[in-house]
């Protein structure tokens, strides 16, 4: 009997699983209708290796956040404030580095641990506290913003050394260093959920909680490292943002965490928890950063876009409701 209990999560993750993955095809024949449409809107542009480059890297930040997010809504949990460690973290990294006299390579750990910092408290707060994840995460949200603004006296930071730099800027094999960095973690991540026991825990966490737990999975152990990794890979993403635009802002990452939700959501990742993988959340990305790159290539105002992402997030919610046949709560 316990026996059949421990595997009755376990067993019931796996189909979840599966059948996220069938869902994840659904937005492959979207991904090919917007190419079409590029091409037939910027015929001599679209299709140009350093136009679709361009549409990867500046999706390269983003799609972490969307990993990070998608991790902690698997687990059945919230992150807002993911929006705000992409720019707290690189931001006290390099002043605390400064502060101290280090050298310049020692403010990427400061700035990835100032990350987990950040994922680590709000983790403690929601699994030991028993504290609500979304409002927690809101509070951290507004916490962090204002920190960032303390810290900087609301101004940009220019004056970093090259290593602060690095991920964002340098190129490997042709391609941005941040590109190859985001395929290798989601391949990582892709392959940790899909194979290993530690991922099927997330979706059998996030499926039901109670269950996980008669089945001898440690839920608050899961929920801790889901909080942790995707504030980590929130303060690398904000690195990889520096580098890219060459400076630290001081509203780094604001409004994003909208555009967070928009990719996951498109992508399958459920809000209910338990559902989704990050293959879909990956082809969210894509699908966002094409029909950005579209919008541009037709002259609409980059004003337009919060509007068109919160027009695309309520169709795939109403899509979701329809094909699961479940209320969303």
């Amino acid at each position: 009997m316990t026996s059949l209990a421990k595997q009755a999560p376990v067993r019931g993750a796996t189909n979840s699983l599966l059948v996220s993955r069938l869902r994840d095809l659904a937005l492959l024949p979207a991904i090919l209708v917007l190419m079409i449409v590029g091409v037939l809107v910027s015929p001599s542009t679209f299709l140009t290796p350093e136009n679709l480059i361009n549409v990867l890297q500046q999706q390269t930040e983003l799609s972490l956040l969307v990993l990070a997010e998608a991790l902690v809504l698997i687990a059945g949990r919230f992150d807002l404030s993911l929006e705000s460690t992409i720019g707290l973290a690189p931001a006290l990294g390099l002043l605390v580095a400064t502060y101290l006299g280090l050298p310049g390579i020692w403010t990427i750990p400061i700035c990835l641990l100032v990350g987990v910092l950040v994922g680590l408290l709000n983790g403690l707060l929601v699994v030991r506290g028993g504290l609500n994840a979304f409002i927690v995460t809101l509070g951290m949200l507004i916490v962090l913003r204002g920190g960032v603004i303390g810290f900087t006296g609301g101004k940009s930071l220019f004056n970093a050394p090259p290593e602060f730099f690095y991920l964002g800027s340098a190129s490997w094999l042709w391609m941005p260093a941040s590109i190859w960095i985001c395929a290798v973690i989601f391949a990582i991540g892709m392959i940790t959920l899909g194979f290993f026991r530690g991922g099927r825990s997330l979706y059998a966490v996030g499926g039901n909680v109670d269950a996980a737990r008669a089945a001898g999975i440690r839920a608050d152990r899961v929920l801790l490292g889901a909080f942790v990794v995707a504030s980590f890979l929130a303060a690398l993403a904000g690195l990889m943002l520096a580098g890219r635009l060459g400076s630290v802002a001081a509203n780094q990452g604001s409004g994003m965490i909208f555009t967070v939700f928009a990719a996951a959501v498109i992508g399958g990742i459920s809000l209910d928890g338990g559902r989704g993988t990050l293959f879909g959340a990956l082809c969210g990305v894509i699908v966002l950063g094409l029909i950005q790159n579209i919008l541009v290539l037709a002259g609409v105002s980059a004003q337009w876009n919060q509007a068109i992402y919160g027009v695309i997030i309520l169709i795939a919610l109403v899509l979701a409701r329809l094909t699961s046949g479940k209320s969303q709560n």
